[in-house]
């Protein structure tokens, strides 16, 4: 399974930051497991929201070109839990190089305003066109925007 771990995304400023947000909903499938009469999203679901960001981020500043794939978490802490009915506000901003001048990210996800996940991480971008469709990431992002036209 495919997990979509975003919902909408509320801001872009190409090369630079993304922010949006990830809705937990009592009905996603890993939510039964961890914990049974506990349901709190994995705090690794939370990371792999941050990197689908940056794969958006990543797709827009080069025109739908490059999508990002996370290859090195080199800081994250977990302030607190995201529970079901929980809006996660995510954002990402490129901060900084790495020794061979590969962008470093830092990502944050935030419910009401409160930490719940600093992550510092860095990956490769691949070309777009070896793992999906393009056109249909560009009428994802579309919805992710809510930038689609309206019927």
């Amino acid at each position: 399974m495919r997990y979509l771990l975003v919902d909408h995304i509320t801001g872009i400023d190409p090369d630079k930051s993304i922010r949006g947000i990830k809705n937990v909903a009592m009905t996603e499938d890993f939510l039964e497991f961890h914990f049974p009469r506990n349901p709190i999203m994995p705090g690794v679901m939370l990371l792999e929201s941050l990197a689908q960001m940056t794969g958006w981020l990543s797709a827009v500043s080069s025109d739908f070109d490059r999508w990002f794939v996370i290859g090195n978490v080199l800081q994250c802490k977990y302030y607190g839990f995201a529970y079901p009915g929980d809006q996660v506000e995510l954002e990402v901003t490129v901060s900084g190089e790495d020794d061979q001048g590969s962008p470093i990210y830092l990502g944050m996800a935030k419910v009401g305003g409160r930490k719940k996940v600093v992550a510092e991480f860095s990956g490769q971008t691949l070309p777009l066109s070896d793992l999906d469709e393009v056109e249909d990431k560009r009428r994802e992002y579309q919805v992710l925007t809510r930038s689609l036209p309206r019927r």
